[in-house]
């Protein structure tokens, strides 16, 4: 039996099983009762079809489909999370002292900005720096460093420290790089309201001024 698989096809299935629909029909059995009670009268098909067409236009709408990623509050929570979760797995791990204190203060810029969800979300770019950082950059660099074997640590530990230690140099940069384009916005702001407060006291100064002028206009007699 061949079926329709066009769009208005799709749609008309899609209705029927909607909750308009079932409303509808509740409205149409209303209507059908009506009728064998008597009291739809020979009008009983307007009847049925009215009360199906209120049903179906007071029946609740389909729910809508969301493909919106998650918001950038619930976002920044979780890359907060996933950053303490680094620098304490980072910390139990012995690494070199000054490796974990640039970790250390690479993470408290990291926090400053996760701070300002209402600021990284206006800046999508921002925001997928600072996952990439936390995911994909700090853990590379120190699953690295903490994955040579021992031997090879013993022979080279002084070099592969320092390969450690220039990446995470790049990696400080780069965040910091971030939080001035980030704060650049909330900066901005403040210079405009500097700028709106200085304007109003101009404003309010030179009526003062004219105000005082006229006062001390002298009429002829």
């Amino acid at each position: 039996m061949a079926t329709s698989s066009g769009p208005g096809g799709g749609r008309a299935v899609r209705y029927l099983g909607s909750t308009k629909n079932l409303a509808g029909c509740v409205g149409g059995i209303i209507g059908l009762a009506l009728t064998f009670t008597g009291v739809s009268g020979p009008y009983w098909p307007l009847v049925v079809a009215g009360l199906y067409g209120a049903g179906a236009l007071l029946g609740p709408p389909e729910p809508k489909v969301s493909l919106v990623v998650d918001d950038t509050a619930v976002e920044t929570g979780r890359l907060r999370a996933d950053l303490d979760g680094l620098v304490a797995r980072v910390r139990s791990l012995d690494p070199p002292a000054e490796a974990m204190a640039k970790l250390e203060e690479t993470a408290s810029m990291l926090r400053d900005v996760l701070a300002r969800a209402d600021l990284l979300s206006t800046s999508p770019d921002a925001l997928y720096e600072v996952s990439r950082t936390i995911r994909t950059d700090l853990p590379t660099s120190f699953e690295t460093y903490l994955n040579l074997p021992r031997w090879y640590a013993l022979r080279h530990g002084g070099e592969a420290a320092t390969e450690l230690l220039g990446q995470l140099d790049l990696i400080a940069g780069s965040v910091s790089r971030t939080a001035e384009e980030v704060y650049e916005t909330e900066a901005r702001r403040m210079r405009d309201h500097t700028a709106y407060l200085r304007d109003r006291e101009r404003v309010r100064d030179d009526g003062t001024l004219a105000e005082q002028s006229g006062d001390d206009l002298t009429l002829p007699d």
